[in-house]
């Protein structure tokens, strides 16, 4: 399979760049019909979600893009965070024959058990469950098309919002997301720091 880590699989000049329909027809229905994806570039990362930042080297990165097959989970936990749905939900259609074959959902990452938004997105491209690509694959098909999802993971542009609690007289010091999160932070008295 060689290293899912980059575009490395592709041939120079080559970058991963499919649209909506590409990624259900070509890649997430063959995945989940058990059929073999040539070219096998996007990888499997299983059943557990995953933080962001732990996807270089493991997933498939194109175009500031991460790329990466998984399992549909109902809990969407991390171990520094989680997925929260964004209640946004587009229908995928085929351009040929104009019938809907797959779904796309919207995901924010949140860091920490308070939930600070980051800007971190998701999205999560599943199949239509009467979607089925050939007869002999059609039983098979329906017994894992809802199992499976191909999931974009990328950064959108900016930086997450600035607290409404700063004054007139700041300095134009903007803070990362993970800056906000511990400055929000009330039990900061409970932690001991080494000397």
């Amino acid at each position: 399979m060689g290293d899912h880590g980059c575009s490395g699989n592709l041939p120079p000049g080559f970058i991963f760049s499919p649209s909506d329909e590409e990624l259900i027809l070509h890649f997430l229905d063959r995945k989940a019909s058990l059929l073999p994806c040539h070219p096998d570039i996007i990888p499997d990362l299983g059943l557990y979600p995953q933080d962001p930042w732990q996807l270089e080297g493991r997933a498939l990165w194109s175009e500031n893009q991460w790329y990466y097959f998984s399992r549909v989970m109902e809990n969407q936990a991390t171990g520094n965070g989680f997925w929260k749905p964004l209640d946004i939900e587009e229908p995928i259609f085929s351009s040929s024959a104009g019938k809907k074959v797959g779904l796309k959902k919207y995901l924010v990452y949140c860091i920490g058990p308070e939930g600070v938004e980051t800007n971190w997105m998701m999205q999560e491209y599943h199949l239509c469950s009467s979607k089925s690509s050939g007869k002999s694959y059609k039983r098979k098909q329906k017994l894992d098309c809802s199992k499976w999802i191909l999931c974009r993971v990328y950064q959108r542009e900016g930086s997450c919002s600035r607290s409404s609690n700063h004054s007139d007289d700041d300095d134009g010091t903007e803070l990362s997301c993970l800056d906000e999160m511990f400055l929000s932070m009330d039990d900061l008295d409970d932690i001991s720091f080494p000397n």
